[in-house]
Order: structure tokens, then sequence, then C-alpha cells
């Protein structure tokens, strides 16, 4: 199994959340209104006055085989929605309980 770490802009909420559900991905954790700036171009997300955008983060533990597609599908919705800031991490799962 994989963790898929998924911060973007809380506009796209309903399009990631969409995504999970069409791959069947039903359990993850979300964190609401997280700051944060990226490491190439677009702009801060920090929820002031000057920048005003917040993000979300999502993680996900997927199952090796569905991550490939989650990533595509991530990778499309970064591509039609470049402005936004979106960007999926993926980590291995060593042990859970």
């Amino acid at each position: 199994m994989k963790s898929v770490f998924i911060v973007y802009n809380q506009a796209l909420t309903e399009k990631i959340e969409f995504i999970l559900d069409k791959l069947d991905i039903r359990g993850f954790t979300r964190w609401n209104q997280v700051q944060g700036r990226g490491s190439q171009q677009g702009e801060p997300h920090m929820g002031t006055h000057t920048w005003p955008a917040l993000n979300e983060t999502i993680l996900a533990i997927v199952p090796d085989e569905g991550v490939k597609d989650l990533l595509e599908r991530l990778r499309h919705l970064d591509e039609k929605t470049e402005m936004q800031g979106l960007r999926a991490f993926v980590w291995n799962i060593e042990d859970s309980i």
C-alpha cells in the first residue's frame, strides 16, 4: 500500500473528491484551510488580504495498483487548472493497524 498526500487549492475540493469517488478510494483524512506556497510557480495561498486563497490537503491510503490511475487523473486535473495549484506525493506504507 501507498500513502498519497494531495495538496490543492480549496477551489478544487469537489473535483478531487469526485476523482477519489470514481476510483473507489473511500478512506482519507482531510485538513482544511492549510496555508502554503508552491516551490515552482503560482501564488502563495495564505488566507490573508494579500494572498486570500487557501489550500486543503488529503492523505489517502491506496493499494499499489491504484496509485498510477490516481496520479494520472490528478495530473490531468492539474493541467486543466494549472493556476489553482495541485501537488501529490507518494510514500510507502511499511505497516499499519
